[in-house]
């Protein structure tokens, strides 16, 4: 038997074939069909068919599919009520890829699916309680207890961007103001960056930024740091203030055997998650010496696939 796993982004529908027990063993992409259910349900159905049909795997023999998506889903009903950067809402998909496939079907959060596949087969293999952030555009989150995804009562759990960090602080997307995805996101670090800007003419950022037709980046912060930058330093300094805040937060609730750290800002590697482990082992509750592991993620995009997989 083997499961399929499907990451449907923004941008390109992957679908991936898996063992059971989350090993990936090939995987298709298309472009997503934004703004059009039907063509989505299409291009999903076709890829699932693609790839069972290049390994000889009978339809039958596919015992289940999973779909990582962004947005606000019931997943009772295998229903998406709202896809953020996909252009649609109440598409149920409980029988998107029938008549060929009529295995079960199952949702959740890309966040969440990225999670279960880092615990199940990357860098939260062999541990019982995970916590994963993602550092991106937005800050997502996954909760996994006792080897379960948590996703609480309306299976919308683990939206840790959306935890307040600063009262009265930055407006967020969501409505609130202070949340930690308005400083600890990509977005953020750019935020901060560019504020600081405003009264250091001396700063290599404004080069860097002109050099790309006026846009800063995450990452030219972290190169303008390393290049000894004082004020991309103090920058950075205060990123990583808030994000520590965020994540000791996490660990005086949860006590995760592992924070795993993925997302475009994680590319950083130990620049980044070293100041991390500073912070939050002498910020969080503990009972001993040892702090909580905070690492990299290993699987990158392939996470997400996985996870869907193992739904």
């Amino acid at each position: 038997m083997m499961r399929l796993g499907i990451d449907l982004g923004g941008t390109n529908t992957v679908v991936g074939l898996c063992t059971p027990q989350g090993e990936l063993l090939d995987k298709m992409s298309a472009p997503t069909k934004t703004g059009d259910p039907d063509g989505l349900c299409a291009v999903m159905h076709s890829l699932c068919r693609q790839i069972c049909d290049k390994h000889g795997v009978a339809y039958a023999d596919v015992e289940r599919i999973g779909i990582g998506l962004p947005g606000t889903l019931v997943k009772a009903t295998c229903t998406l009520t709202f896809g953020t950067n996909l252009g649609m809402s109440n598409v149920c998909f409980a029988h998107a890829f029938e008549p060929d496939f009529t295995c079960p079907v199952a949702i959740d959060n890309d966040a969440n699916c990225a999670a279960l596949g880092e615990f199940a087969g990357g860098a939260g293999r062999g541990t019982r309680n995970l916590l994963m952030v993602t550092l991106g555009t937005g800050v997502g989150g996954g909760i996994v207890l006792d080897g379960k995804l948590y996703t609480g009562r309306e299976d919308i759990a683990g939206e840790i961007g959306h935890m307040v960090i600063v009262p009265n602080g930055a407006p967020c997307n969501c409505g609130r103001h202070g949340c930690l995805e308005t400083y600890a996101s990509a977005t953020g670090l750019i935020r901060l960056a560019t504020e600081a800007m405003a009264d250091a003419p001396d700063t290599c950022l404004h080069a860097m930024a002109q050099g790309n037709g006026g846009k800063l980046t995450a990452k030219m912060v972290c190169d303008a740091r390393d290049q000894g930058d004082a004020v991309a330093s103090r920058v950075f300094d205060d990123y990583c203030d808030y994000l520590a805040c965020g994540l000791t937060n996490l660990v005086n609730v949860f006590q995760p055997d592992v924070i795993v750290v993925g997302g475009g800002v994680a590319g950083y590697g130990e620049k980044l998650l070293a100041p991390l482990r500073e912070r939050v082992h002498r910020e969080q509750f503990k009972v001993g010496p040892e702090g909580t592991p905070i690492v990299r993620a290993t699987l990158g995009n392939d996470a997400g696939i996985i996870g869907a997989a193992l739904l």
